[in-house]
């Protein structure tokens, strides 16, 4: 009963000053989610922080507010590092939304801007500096930022910073940061370096996990397509035309990125991109397109798995599975966002078990398969994509795992009019006006299932 008072009393009895809970009122919020119930009172003691909570819990405000609060009670300067721009400008934004109730104000520096206008922007003292860890050692190096008097440091996303080799880099800034100070760690998977990183630079940092390190969102639809490489881009066109929201697809590489958006475009699907060959107003002017809908399908690498928050992304498509399964976690976490639902398909080719299984281990569930067959021709702009060649593989999981396909078939090696055919919403053989293979039939068989993992690969 107790608990059930607690989490239905809003942001009151938080510890909140009454000018923070004006302007969280005014933003819509009602209550705390639990990333926030619990840091932000330890938080606003001035205590050491380490956060763990899934991607699209609200972890910004479980730092702001309490960073506002006491800076406007106390004299210093706050530091927010953050691994990419998209993140740093998306956590400038809410600080500048709840800091202007304290007459608080920020700067950013972040790569790929004008830093001259961020000097600029220095020179104004501002109370708050939200960074990426190259920009701000490229200021440190010219002399234009002091952090002689930081007071409270949050690292977010702490594992992306690491994982993108930012070490280096974070401890030349700490060096230059005052040993006594508040720091807070927040991230949505917490691996034995982050533990490492907590010892070195915390103080007894308290922990505060409301879910354990990899876990994904109730609420979010998980589904895996064992799909062969030749035949994504028609099975992708299907998907486009059966979800009507807005689409996140990921990819792997640039290259793959630019590529894929347009062919995305030539299907007649309003497509943009993010990748770090994009300057950062093209970055920007892509986020604030998908974010308004100018942009249904928005195609990204894993530079936007965490630097990206839009609601009401309908579809993410794991277009490549990831090099990390942690970044598999982070880029389903883009749907299903601030309780809503959300579907996550991620397509696999049949030699693709280890990563699968790594996958499973993290998120600690079974995700349903299903074993797509060759897709006929689909239409496609001008062009139509034909029968591909398979081989007779078998995937380690039983009939309840995945919808199985019927028989399809295996072309030889000839040449194919394109046909252009009307769509059908269901997966499987296409109209009858694709052409009829002259080949061999067979089907697949499920190997056996093991609640260890996969076999018969």
């Amino acid at each position: 009963m107790t608990e059930k008072k607690q989490e239905n009393s809003g942001f009151d009895g938080l510890g909140i000053a009454e000018k923070l809970l004006q302007a969280i009122a005014k933003a819509g919020l009602k209550n705390p989610t639990p990333i926030q119930r619990e840091s932000i009172p330890v938080a606003i003691l001035g205590k050491d922080l380490l956060g763990v909570a899934q991607t699209g819990t609200g972890k910004t405000l479980a730092f702001a507010i309490p960073m506002l609060q006491r800076l406007a009670l106390y004299k210093g300067r706050g530091l927010v590092l953050l691994p990419t721009r998209e993140l740093a400008v998306q956590v400038d934004e809410s600080l500048r939304k709840y800091g202007a109730a304290l007459g608080l104000r920020t700067a950013v520096l972040i790569g790929g801007e004008n830093i001259n206008r961020q000097i600029s922007e220095l020179r104004r003292l501002p109370h708050i500096i939200v960074a990426t860890p190259g920009r701000l050692n490229d200021h440190l190096e010219r002399h234009t930022v002091k952090l002689n008097d930081v007071k409270i440091l949050v690292l977010d996303e702490a594992d992306m910073m690491l994982d993108m080799g930012f070490m280096p880099q974070i401890e030349r800034i700490l060096e230059n940061i005052p040993k006594e100070r508040q720091t807070m760690l927040f991230s949505a998977t917490m691996p034995t370096e982050i533990i490492k990183l907590a010892n070195k630079y915390m103080a007894s940092p308290l922990r505060v996990e409301v879910a354990a390190s990899g876990t994904t969102a109730t609420n979010i639809d998980q589904e895996i397509f064992i799909v062969e490489k030749n035949s994504k881009l028609a099975q992708l066109e299907i998907l486009l035309h059966e979800y009507s929201g807005a689409v996140l697809i990921f990819c792997r590489t640039k290259h793959s990125v630019a590529n894929l958006t347009g062919k995305i475009s030539l299907m007649g699907y309003q497509a943009t991109e993010i990748h770090s060959n994009r300057s950062q107003i093209q970055r920007r002017k892509a986020l604030d397109g998908f974010r308004a809908g100018r942009y249904r399908v928005l195609i990204a690498t894993d530079i936007a798995a965490r630097g990206i928050d839009v609601s009401g992304i309908e579809l993410v498509v794991n277009y490549d599975l990831p090099d990390d399964a942690n970044d598999y976690v982070h880029r389903i976490g883009r749907t299903a966002r601030a309780g809503k639902s959300g579907k996550a398909i991620s397509f696999a080719d049949p030699m693709q078990a280890r990563e699968i299984k790594e996958i499973e281990r993290l998120v600690k569930k079974v995700i349903p398969l299903r074993e797509i067959s060759p897709l006929h021709a689909v239409s496609f702009g001008q062009k139509s994509f034909g029968q591909r060649r398979v081989t007779g593989r078998s995937f380690g999981r039983s009939n309840s795992s995945f919808r199985s396909e019927k028989k399809f078939t295996r072309r030889d090696n000839q040449a194919e009019r394109p046909t252009r055919v009307n769509k059908e919403k269901k997966f499987g053989p296409r109209s009858s006006a694709a052409p009829q293979s002259r080949g061999r039939s067979f089907s697949r068989r499920p190997a056996s299932h093991s609640s260890t993992g996969w076999k018969g690969f």
